[in-house]
C-alpha cells in the first residue's frame, strides 16, 4: 500500500500559456486632419444707422458690389428736418439775445466810465453778456447735432466690398445700431473653421495648412492659422478659427464657398490602442500589460498618457518602440501570468520560453 501510494504522487499540473494579442507601440508620426469651413472676408462690418426711424428705401441688395461712400439706404428725415429747423430758430433767438446783451454791456461800460452808474450795475451787465454768449454757443451746438441727425439718416458704404447679407426691408422701423447690411470688404479672404476641444493643443497661430475648395477637388492652396479663439463655444465645445489664404488664391475663391482645411500635426510620441490601457496601481495612474520575451509572462507597466483619441492614445513615457503590448483582453490577466503572444493573424510572435517547452 505504501509503495502504491508513493507511485500515485504527482506534481502540480503545469500552467497552460494563455494566448494574447500583442502589438508594438506605433509611432504617432504625422497625422492629417480635415475640417470643413466657409470662405469669408477678413474684414466684415455690420452696417447700421446711427439714428432710428422708418426705413424709407433700400438702394442695394445682397450680393451687390459697392464702392466707398455709395448710398445704401435712407431713413425718413421729416422729423429730423423739423428738429433741425427748431434748432435753427433757437440759435437765431440766442444770437439776438447775445447782440442785445453785448450792446447793453457797452452802454453800461461807457456810463460807468463817467460814473453815472454803479460798478455793480456794470458787473451785472457783464455777467448777462457771458450768459448770453453761453446760450448762443449751446444753441449752435444743438443746431449742429440736429443737422448731423439728418445726415445720419443716410447709410453709406464705409469701404469697397460686397453686400454679404441684408437684414431689413423698406417700411420697417429700425432702431439706432440695428444691422441693416453685412459688408464683406475687398481684400484678404479667409476660411472660418471650428477646431475640436480635444485636440486644441495641437494647433498654434501661424501653423501652415492647406485649403481645398469643394468646387475644385484635388487642388490645394497654402494657408496659415491666423486666429484661434481664446475660449470654446459654450454649446459646440469647439474653438472658432480663421485660416488666412495665400495671395495667389484670392482670384480663385468666392465669398460663401465651402472648403476643407487640411492640418498636418507631427507627434513624436508612441501610441497604443485604447483597449490596451488598464488601471494602474493608483486610480490616477494608467498601465499596460507588456510581455517579457525571455520568460513569456506579462508585467503591468505604468505609463504616462496623452490626450485620448478616437481609437488610440499617445504614450508620453513608460514604453519603448520594441515592447510587445497586450492589445486586447488585458482585464483578464494577472501579474506574472504565462502567455503566448500572437499577432492579428493568430501567429506566435515570440519563441516559447524554456520553462514552457520543458513542461510540454
Amino acid at each position: 500500500m505504501a509503495a502504491l501510494a508513493a507511485c500515485g504522487k504527482t506534481g502540480p499540473a503545469p500552467a497552460h500559456a494563455v494566448p494574447v494579442l500583442v502589438v508594438h507601440p506605433d509611432p504617432a508620426g504625422e497625422a492629417v486632419s480635415a475640417y470643413p469651413g466657409e470662405v469669408r472676408a477678413r474684414e466684415e462690418a455690420a452696417l447700421s444707422f446711427r439714428v432710428g426711424g422708418n426705413l424709407l428705401r433700400r438702394q442695394v441688395d445682397a450680393g451687390q458690389r459697392v464702392r466707398k461712400g455709395q448710398l445704401l439706404a435712407e431713413l425718413d428725415v421729416a422729423d429730423y428736418a423739423l428738429q433741425a429747423r427748431a434748432a435753427q430758430a433757437q440759435y437765431a433767438a440766442a444770437e439776438a439775445d447775445l447782440v442785445r446783451a453785448r450792446d447793453d454791456q457797452k452802454r453800461y461800460a461807457a456810463l460807468a466810465a463817467q460814473q453815472l452808474v454803479s460798478r455793480s450795475a456794470l458787473d451785472t451787465q457783464t455777467a448777462a453778456l457771458k450768459a448770453a454768449q453761453g446760450q448762443a454757443d449751446a444753441a449752435r451746438s444743438n443746431l449742429d447735432v440736429a443737422r448731423n441727425q439728418a445726415a445720419y439718416a443716410q447709410l453709406r458704404a464705409p469701404q469697397d466690398g460686397v453686400i454679404a447679407s441684408r437684414q431689413a426691408e423698406a417700411g420697417q422701423v429700425v432702431a439706432a445700431g440695428q444691422t441693416i447690411y453685412a459688408l464683406a470688404a475687398d481684400g484678404a479672404r479667409e476660411v472660418a473653421i471650428a477646431l475640436p476641444e480635444s485636440r486644441i493643443r495641437d494647433f498654434t497661430v501661424g501653423q501652415a495648412v492647406e485649403v481645398e475648395l469643394w468646387s475644385q477637388p484635388g487642388r490645394r492652396w497654402p494657408g496659415t492659422l491666423r486666429e484661434i479663439a481664446p475660449a470654446a463655444d459654450a454649446q459646440a465645445r469647439t474653438y472658432a478659427t480663421r485660416v488666412s489664404l495665400a495671395p495667389q488664391a484670392l482670384d480663385a475663391v468666392e465669398l460663401g464657398q465651402s472648403a476643407r482645411v487640411f492640418v498636418h500635426v507631427r507627434d513624436g510620441a508612441l501610441q497604443v490602442p485604447l483597449a490596451a490601457v488598464q488601471p494602474g496601481a493608483s486610480p490616477q495612474q494608467a498601465g499596460v500589460w507588456v510581455v517579457d520575451p525571455a520568460r513569456g509572462v506579462v508585467r503591468l507597466r505604468e505609463v504616462a498618457l496623452g490626450a485620448y483619441g478616437a481609437d488610440s492614445v499617445p504614450v508620453l513615457s513608460g514604453l519603448e518602440a520594441g515592447d510587445w503590448v497586450v492589445a486586447a483582453g488585458g482585464h483578464l490577466l494577472r501579474e506574472g501570468q504565462q502567455v503566448m503572444a500572437v499577432d492579428r493573424a493568430n501567429k506566435p510572435v515570440l519563441a516559447a520560453p524554456a520553462s514552457a517547452r520543458q513542461g510540454d
